[in-house]
């Protein structure tokens, strides 16, 4: 049997750690492939074009959004973020799982587009730990952390739209349990179609 790639789509508040536990996957299973996504907004500290993200401009982003070159693409804290297409359809072909780390608007883009993909939200222990964790970046101002707050109730009211959450406590629990999930999901009957008709037919040939 062709083992034939998913979409994992990865959200949760900004904090809560998902980037470290996609990173961590990553690094330790050969099977994922992390989605790059554009995005219009700065570099951080440390961060390389076409590593963390495609950085473009604004009138780049819209010439891809006209293209259809994105599954999906939502405005956050004043910039765009998108995933480019062809990147993803190309490692799926390959079997390869590709994880997309975006947010709840993105995430319910894609499950239109692609309804076998496996939505799974990342939430702190608390909320108490996730301002701890925004802080302790150092990288934001307390202006942009109390955006991103904010942004986090308003996050909380869509999490019932996932298929999964995960508690980001220990990272390698946290990275164990993602794992977990996306072996069980590649069982999954809605997943396997081809496959099952090819057992029914020889079934019926005996």
């Amino acid at each position: 049997m062709n083992r034939k790639g998913i979409i994992i789509v990865v959200s949760g508040f900004s904090g809560a750690g998902k980037g470290t536990i996609m990173k961590a996957l990553t690094a330790k299973y050969d099977q994922y492939a992390l989605s790059i996504s554009a995005t219009t907004r700065d570099p951080r500290p440390g961060e390389q074009n076409g590593r963390e993200y495609f950085f473009v401009s604004n009138e780049e982003f819209e010439k891809l959004i006209a293209e259809d070159g994105l599954i999906e693409h939502a405005g956050y804290v004043n910039h765009y973020y998108g995933t480019p297409r062809k990147f993803v359809e190309d490692k799926l072909k390959a079997g390869i799982d590709v994880i997309l780390e975006i947010e709840i608007q993105g995430a319910l883009q894609v499950k239109k587009q692609y309804p076998e993909a496996v939505l799974l939200f990342v939430m702190p222990p608390s909320a108490a730990e996730l301002e701890k964790r925004l802080r302790g970046r150092g990288t934001e101002s307390d202006e942009v952390i109390r955006q991103r707050l904010s942004r986090a109730v308003e996050e909380s009211v869509g999490i019932e739209n996932y298929d999964y959450i995960v508690i980001n406590d220990i990272l390698d629990d946290a990275v164990e349990r993602v794992h977990g999930i996306i072996t069980a999901a590649h069982g999954a009957p809605e997943r396997n179609a081809d496959f099952i008709a090819e057992i029914r037919d020889e079934l019926e040939k005996l």
